[in-house]
């Protein structure tokens, strides 16, 4: 074997270490997130079947699968940037997806593979609507009074269940008792009670009777 052949091989076995490391690292950050985030690991020594690893699996996808975009691009340029950070994604089914993916070189500095986080931002909407709502609040409409709390509307009521349960980690349905009835008492306080239909509407949102909604709120 020639000195060439060996510094090939040399460079062979290298580059499938990293992967073979990267391949530990991918299945560790998606057990870490379970049915949240989506970690693929790209060899991209083999484009066309470049998925080595794929861990909760949110995009259809298989191992074997082919590179995407990002990883043809690092194919084509050794310079092209380590770690695309926090971009805008989607799956396939629509949902939305905050993804990174960090490009992995070997020694002579060239890709050879690329681990991709994608994050599954959907599962997330009762926060989402929370800080949309926050945000809204501070626009155009400073010192104007526009409601008042006599008046809720029901996507207001529902709206603000959801974030009260949201912070505490549940959906309405699977708060604890002792958590829908500080919920209660405070929709009370805020004048929800005072708007016709609201406790009907409470007790759907809650899973309970509306006479549990108003003995929880006194």
């Amino acid at each position: 074997m020639s000195d060439d052949d060996a510094s090939r091989n040399d460079l062979a076995e290298e580059d499938e270490h990293l992967l073979a490391e990267a391949e530990k690292i991918a299945g560790a950050i998606g057990r870490m997130f379970p049915g949240l985030c989506e970690v693929v690991l790209h060899d991209l020594r083999n484009p066309q079947h470049a998925i080595r690893a794929i861990e909760n699996n949110l995009s259809g996808r298989q191992v074997g699968d082919s590179a995407t975009e990002l990883g043809l691009a690092r194919i084509a340029d050794p310079d092209y940037p380590s770690v695309i950070q926090n971009y805008p994604n989607q799956f396939p089914d629509g949902r939305p997806v905050k993804s990174t993916s960090i490009g992995i070189k070997n020694r002579q500095g060239l890709y050879v593979a690329a681990l991709c986080l994608n994050l599954d931002v959907s599962s997330l909407s009762p926060l989402t609507r929370t800080l949309a709502n926050l945000v809204a609040t501070e626009v155009a409409h400073s010192g104007e009074v526009l409601e008042t709390l006599r008046d809720r509307t029901a996507r207001e009521l529902r709206e603000t269940i959801e974030t009260f349960a949201a912070a505490r980690a549940h959906t309405p349905r699977s708060l604890p008792a002792d958590a829908k009835r500080e919920l209660a008492k405070q929709l009370r306080r805020d004048g929800y009670f005072e708007s016709s239909g609201s406790a009907q509407t409470i007790a759907d949102l809650l899973g309970v009777s509306r006479a549990s909604v108003y003995n929880y709120s006194k």
